[in-house]
């Protein structure tokens, strides 16, 4: 470079780039024109397509608003249902209002999301057609995207549905005691996904809705509490019943059993017959969940009436008795004639010396 001064490409690419030629008057009037008859030509179409859109979403937007109201108060009127009888006996006995509160909540959250996005999904689909898009690669992309999520959240997938139709069907509730195959329990809580159960010890079982292949509810309609009385075979079994039908009459006529039983104490007859004691079955229908602690009440009225009327109870393990004690002499062998040297036998059996042999 001449004089040794640097110039940069940047500086060289400006210096042989043409110069822009001037804008005239008439150019930019025309383009103005243009532009505006561009703009009136499609302002109608824009203003018909923003309307549109708008109208699509304030009457989604209302729909959904009216639509979740409306479960709202459905649910508010189930709970108000509940608590109206929860203070009587018949409402003590078939209603639990915390279950009912749930299963309306969980109800109404399953309908709320489903409504929402049904809705919601319309009108977005709505306003995609409202700006000529061709919908159809969407929604074939769309459904091979739910049949690869399908098949890598099936499990999930099956748990949910599962709650829902056990909610919507009111298999159990909480409160209820359950045997669900995997674990049994009291029902903590019911969720879309997950049951939780409270077991025997005190224990929290978290079992997937999907796993629970059968249900055994122990806590609706009425439970059986039944009893046996074991007694001798020389009992007079006239006399039995009446002291079995006696303590049922008097149980059923207190408080809380006369709530807890549903019907009256009933001798079936005999279950079992042997040579030292015969078996006497006893049934009575209970509030569901009661059956325990109305079995323990009836064993303890029954035996305390056959004690009353000198009915003795039998069964169980027989006393032991006491065993003489053994001769200390019995094991000894017998004494033995070869025992004693100088007798004949042993005398007989002695070898004789070599120096006689000779």
């Amino acid at each position: 470079m001449p004089g040794g001064c640097p110039v940069s490409w940047s500086a060289l690419a400006a210096a042989t780039e043409p110069e822009p030629m001037p804008v005239t008057l008439d150019e930019a009037a025309e383009r103005a024109t243009n532009a505006a008859g561009w703009v009136e030509e499609n302002w109608s179409t824009w203003l018909n397509t923003g309307l549109r859109i708008l109208l699509i979403l304030v009457v989604a937007l209302l729909l959904r608003m009216a639509v979740r109201r409306a479960l709202t108060k459905l649910i508010e009127r189930m709970n108000r249902s509940a608590q109206a009888v929860e203070g009587t006996t018949l409402g003590g006995l078939l209603v639990n209002t915390e279950r009912r509160r749930q299963r309306s909540e969980a109800i109404g959250s399953v309908l709320r999301s489903v409504a929402s996005f049904l809705i919601l999904g319309t009108a977005a689909l709505m306003i995609l057609g409202a700006f000529k898009i061709d919908l159809a690669p969407l929604l074939a992309s769309a459904g091979v995207a739910g049949v690869a999520i399908g098949f890598g959240a099936r499990n999930l997938v099956t748990d949910f549905l599962s709650g829902v139709f056990m909610i919507l069907e009111d298999q159990y509730g909480v409160g209820d005691s359950i045997d669900a195959g995997v674990a049994s329990g009291e029902v903590v809580e019911v969720g879309l996904r997950v049951t939780k159960l409270r077991g025997v010890d005190g224990e929290i079982w978290y079992v997937r809705n999907g796993e629970i292949k059968r249900i055994g509810n122990l806590s609706q309609g009425w439970a059986t509490a039944g009893v046996d009385v074991t007694v001798r075979p020389t009992e007079d079994l006239e006399k039995v019943r009446a002291v079995i039908a006696e303590a049922g009459d008097a149980m059923a006529k207190e408080e809380p059993w006369n709530e807890r039983l549903w019907g009256p104490v009933e001798v079936l007859g005999l279950n079992e017959v042997l040579l030292d004691s015969m078996t006497v079955r006893v049934s009575v229908k209970t509030m569901p969940g009661k059956k325990l602690g109305v079995e323990r009440e009836l064993r303890w009225r029954i035996k305390r009436g056959l004690d009353e009327a000198g009915i003795r109870v039998v069964g169980g393990i027989p006393p032991q008795t006491e065993e003489p004690a053994a001769d200390p002499t019995a094991g000894m062998a017998a004494p033995s004639v070869f025992a004693s040297t100088t007798s004949p036998q042993s005398t007989a059996a002695t070898p004789l010396p070599k120096d006689l042999t000779k």
